[in-house]
């Protein structure tokens, strides 16, 4: 499967897609009247151009909003991966640690529960994650 990145550029009535292989090389060009529309427009502008399915393809589409706010943009999403990833490590520990109070400390699930603040289904959950 191809990777193509999507420059997104704005114009009167809309976004110009212009779109380009992995090794750089431009293969075509569409519009979207919104950016939201974009990914549509470029999966049919690439099925019809390779006879293939339209959820074939894999692209990243970057808008041209000037240099400023693309950098914002990139930095919220930066942040908001980084949040995810620290949102899985923390469900990972907590999962350890309802385990360790259950398994080796040999609290009961309700004392598990008292102890985290959470409910005895939830020490459920937690224990079934961990083992």
């Amino acid at each position: 499967m191809s990777t193509y990145t999507v420059q997104a550029k704005r114009w009167a009535r809309g976004w110009e897609l212009h779109i380009v292989d992995a090794d750089g090389a431009e293969v075509g060009a569409t519009q979207s009247r919104t950016i939201a529309g974009a990914d549509r427009m470029v999966r049919d502008y690439l099925a019809l151009l390779y006879d293939a399915d339209p959820g074939s393809f894999e692209f990243d589409i970057r808008p041209d909003l000037g240099a400023g706010v693309a950098a914002e943009v990139e930095q919220a999403r930066s942040a908001t991966r980084e949040a995810e990833q620290a949102q899985k490590d923390a469900a990972r520990r907590w999962s350890a640690l309802a385990h360790h109070l259950k398994e080796r400390v040999g609290l009961t699930g309700g004392d598990v529960a008292a102890v985290l603040g959470v409910s005895p289904q939830r020490v459920s959950q937690l224990t079934k994650s961990a083992g």
